[in-house]
């Protein structure tokens, strides 16, 4: 039966290369066709058609030559996709995973293998995304946990089992099928990708409501085309697939922070192509997308970003370091604390530090605003608070003025005008004028002590006209004091 399979999917082959062969010949025909018609004096808008450009394909990375063998495992980052790679060539020099008779569910030998090992930050549970190149490829692989000195000698010898096996065969009468019923070998003799049986759902986008004057959400695109083929996923049932078996993912298994995994990958078929690899640990996580938004150009930017996660065995593990970061999911764990700095030429630096349990109250968006750093910016004070009457900071106001300093120590460069407010009835608008004054050197002393140059620094307080114009909104019938207390006005850059 087996050769009959082989013969028929041989025969399909040829059919569809000769079928690729026509199209391409007819193809270069009407080209040359639709340039002798525009030459003739086509129409200008037919001319000017031009094809949507095509995403770049993804760099391919080079597996290094010595990471078929354990000792040089390649490390793997949580959540950020590996490839896609070259082919795995050969078995290293090495063989560590032979199978015998009391451990018949490994590889018989390695064929072209390739090491990989990752340290876990978090509890959850382990998922594996492998994406092959070609779906004809027979890749198995196995996953070890790493029992401390001599490692790769025990699982030479045996003396280390694996806590996941996927040694499933390749369904080729199925995949024949397939290619038969989707066009006798179109498409590269590849497959129409299906979802595979066991893999986790990609879950509905949020319904975010959006602010009324800004843009509607960016569309964002992988630059890697990640369609897992085979893996392990927490939805999956089977706890391990053996040879005679025929299957794509197995259940995940339960890690906790600090443990070191290792994963052999290993492709039976000869010349065979490569693969992209992701490795998650599944928790309950917020995953929310952080934005930058530009609200004064109305548009969406992207920024020199990274977030650190604290409180993990790493120290401070970073989760995004991306120097063109344009938006994206990004995922914070339950009892971890985050730092996240932002910055871009031409705007204030973003610096915040938070915990997941602020996280979990918020929206489906993280939407940061990146205020610019020219002349005439306005930053605006209202929850500071003073004495009744007087000049006297109280209260938080160091929790409100704490993030403007930061933007100011990162930015020495650039002056700044403290304008301080007063509610008024108007009734001595000279005495309000100067306690607004006052104010604002109440303010500005407090950015001096802070580190802050007096230099960079001026104050105001409010005009009489603008006393006026405050008391008598606070007497109309549907008026009230304003609450701001006040401004922070960027008034250009220094030497």
């Amino acid at each position: 039966m087996k050769r009959i399979v082989i013969a028929f999917f041989a025969l399909a082959l040829l059919l569809g290369t000769g079928y690729e062969a026509q199209a391409q010949t007819k193809k270069k025909k009407s080209t040359k066709t639709t340039a002798t018609t525009k030459k003739k004096g086509s129409s200008s808008k037919t001319a000017k058609t031009a094809k949507p450009k095509e995403p770049p394909k993804p760099t391919t990375v080079e597996l290094p030559y010595n990471s078929n063998d354990c000792l040089f495992a390649i490390p793997l980052e949580i959540d950020k996709p590996f490839g896609p790679t070259t082919a795995p060539d050969g078995a290293g020099r090495i063989q560590e995973v032979v199978a015998d008779k009391a451990n018949p569910n490994l590889f018989e030998r390695e064929h072209n293998s390739v090491w990989y090992k990752v340290t876990i930050p978090y509890n959850g549970e382990l998922e594996i995304s492998i994406a092959q190149l070609s779906q004809w490829d027979d890749y198995d692989f196995l996953v070890y946990k790493n029992t401390g000195q001599y490692f790769s000698n025990q699982v030479m010898l045996n003396k280390v089992k694996p806590v996941a096996i996927h040694m499933a065969d390749v369904d080729s009468a199925a995949m024949f099928a397939s290619v038969m019923k989707t066009g006798k070998g179109k498409g590269e003799g590849q497959p129409k990708a299906v979802a595979p049986q066991g893999a986790a759902k990609t879950p509905a986008k949020p319904q975010a409501k959006k602010p009324a004057d800004e843009p509607e959400l960016p569309v964002f695109q992988s630059n890697i085309d990640l369609k897992p083929t085979i893996g392990m996923s927490c939805d999956a049932a089977d706890k391990m697939f053996t040879k005679k078996q025929t299957g794509k993912f197995i259940k995940a298994i339960p890690v906790r922070m600090g443990e070191e995994y290792y994963i052999v990958l290993d492709n039976r078929t000869l010349n065979g192509q490569g693969h992209t690899i992701t490795v998650s640990v599944h928790a309950n996580a917020y995953e929310p997308l952080v934005l930058f938004y530009d609200k004064k150009g109305k548009r969406y930017v992207d920024v020199d970003l990274m977030i650190l996660e604290r409180g993990g065995n790493e120290g401070e593990r970073p989760i995004i370091k991306d120097e063109h970061y344009r938006g994206g999911k990004v995922k914070f764990v339950p009892g971890f604390s985050y730092l996240l700095y932002a910055k871009k030429d031409g705007y204030f630096s973003i610096y915040r530090e938070f915990n997941s349990r602020e996280l979990m109250f918020r929206d489906t968006i993280m939407l940061y605003h990146m205020e610019r750093t020219e002349r005439g910016t306005t930053f605006t004070i209202r929850d500071l608070d003073f004495e009744a009457g007087e000049a006297t900071l109280i209260g938080n106001c160091d929790s409100v003025l704490n993030d403007y300093l930061a933007m100011f120590r990162n930015h020495p460069d650039v002056n700044f005008l403290v304008k301080g407010y007063v509610q008024s009835y108007g009734v001595n608008a000279e005495a309000d004028m100067l306690l607004s004054l006052d104010r604002a050197k109440a303010i500005k002393n407090w950015f001096i002590k802070q580190g802050i140059d007096s230099k960079r620094i001026s104050t105001a307080g409010m005009t009489k006209n603008e006393i006026k114009r405050a008391a008598a909104a606070a007497l109309s019938d549907h008026g009230g004091f304003s609450g701001i207390k006040a401004e922070l006005i960027i008034t250009g850059k220094g030497e």
